[in-house]
């Protein structure tokens, strides 16, 4: 059995700890015990690494698009031999099933690779100039790069906010969550030992808003990646433009679910609810707000509430554990509050609404109907594995409800009119739509949002250019 590792920051290819450091606790939120102590970036350790990420895109900016490749490359092979004992680790950290944990990993591994092949395609152009004249459009690297990665997935976060950079030519000071440190190092490890050189990526950790105040206030960082919530995001796009930092942001979300009469329902629920109870429903592109159709409303949602009683919630790593707990104290509480609301809302509790035990932050597959627009839970993203489902009449009101809230990340439809599935593709307001499916994301495909989900995009070509600047560059 994988048992959890010794942790540290990783500055200039050191393992940084001790030195009489703050630290935090990481909890294992099966137990809600804690299973190791992480140390925290004093002011001394930033600077170190600014100036380290500094040397690293001096080194870094000017590698070929082969030893890019072949670093990337090797990374996903040490992932992929690694996978089992990291997704334990990440399972430890996080609470999510180990199955869910792997797969996970391997979304890193499969990044990678993509991103190692699309180091070839950074292509800019030439334009028609007369004779004697010669203009070219070209991509360069930004510089380097401040990434915050959140706990919800602690080997796809940081796999994401560490190969676009680095594939890109630039230099990266990566923070991710205190919550998940393991998953984020062992990450990092790889790409070290497959010959990154030691100053091109940093890993620090420590109170985020002491962080984020000092890297982004640092001339030495040109850009700024964030996935989080919208509140944090907010305040962090202020801080970067002081400095008039590029950034990415990856938000919060709300996901709508349209279903209409003419579907199969039994199997949308077969899809839908794995989706929902994904992570514990503790994912920015889970689908949430479940807009139906009068016709087939009664028969969904009571479909919805059977299957959810009866996912299987235990500790992720013993065999046949569907859901897993809550990641830390915080989300069960936010549950017990929003769910709550909408009961004294006159909202109707159909599975589910409860923590489970006293041990761990275990919490139970949850549905509510004809919650009121009024319920706090319909405007403010839950983050936990609670399905809204409420009736509607048609298509018209249906897209309404899809954008009525101010998020844009994920959206969902589920029809077999082929007319109406391209007018849902047009008509709902977010980055990514799911068409009869819960796919939204690849390793070729851009994730991102809009609205108050954030804007700029990861994965896919658009991930690496979102880490470089345009240049025209014109010749007589």
């Amino acid at each position: 059995m994988t048992s959890y590792p010794s942790l540290h920051m990783i500055i200039d290819g050191e393992k940084v700890s001790g030195g009489g450091r703050r630290t935090f606790d990481v909890v294992n939120p099966v137990t809600g015990e804690a299973i190791g102590a992480l140390p925290l970036a004093e002011a001394a350790d930033l600077d170190r690494a600014l100036e380290v990420a500094a040397e690293g895109f001096r080194i870094w900016h000017k590698s070929t698009p082969q030893e890019r490749s072949a670093v990337l490359q090797g990374a996903a092979r040490l992932l992929h031999e690694r996978a089992d004992d990291m997704a334990r680790i990440a399972t430890m950290e996080e609470g999510k099933p180990f199955p869910e944990a792997r797969l996970e990993l391997m979304m890193v591994v499969h990044l990678f690779e993509f991103y190692a092949g699309e180091v070839f395609r950074l292509y800019g152009r030439e334009l028609v100039r007369p004779v004697g004249m010669r203009s070219t459009v070209r991509h360069e690297p930004v510089g380097p790069v401040a990434a915050f990665a959140p706990w919800n997935f602690p080997l796809g976060n940081p796999g994401r906010k560490l190969g676009a950079p680095i594939a890109a030519g630039c230099s990266v000071i990566m923070k991710a969550a205190e919550e998940t440190p393991a998953s984020a190092l062992g990450v990092l490890q790889a790409l070290l030992d497959a010959g990154l050189p030691k100053q091109v990526a940093q890993a620090v950790f420590g109170v985020p808003d002491e962080v984020s105040r000092h890297l982004l206030a640092s001339p030495v960082i040109r850009k700024l990646s964030f996935t989080g919530s919208t509140v944090v995001g907010k305040h962090l796009a202020k801080l970067a433009a002081d400095n008039m930092l590029r950034t990415t942001m990856e938000l919060g979300g709300h996901g709508p679910v349209l279903v209409f009469d003419d579907v199969d329902v039994e199997q949308v629920l077969n899809v839908a609810v794995a989706g929902k109870y994904r992570n514990a429903g503790q994912v920015c592109v889970s689908p949430t707000r479940f807009i139906v159709q009068e016709d087939v409303f009664e028969r969904f949602r009571d479909g919805f509430a059977e299957r959810a009683k009866a996912v299987k919630v235990g500790d992720g790593l013993l065999d046949g554990t569907q859901m897993g707990p809550m990641a830390n104290k915080r989300r069960p509480e936010a549950m017990d509050r929003l769910i709550g609301n909408a009961r004294d809302k006159d909202a109707t509790l159909n599975a589910g609404g409860s923590r489970i035990g006293n041990q761990g932050f275990f919490f139970q597959p949850t549905v509510l109907s004809e919650v009121p627009l009024e319920a706090d839970i319909m405007h403010e993203e839950p983050f936990g594995p609670v399905a809204l489902i409420n009736p509607y009449k048609g298509e018209d009101e249906m897209i309404a409800e899809a954008n009525r809230v101010p998020y844009g990340l994920a959206g969902y439809a589920w029809t077999n009119d082929v007319k109406r599935q391209r007018r849902l593709a047009d008509a709902i307001e977010t980055g990514m739509v799911g068409i009869n499916s819960h796919m939204i994301g690849g390793a070729d495909s851009p994730f991102g949002g809009v609205k108050w989900s954030g804007h700029g995009s990861e994965d896919g070509p658009e991930g690496v250019l979102a880490c470089m600047v345009t240049k025209a560059v014109h010749e007589g």
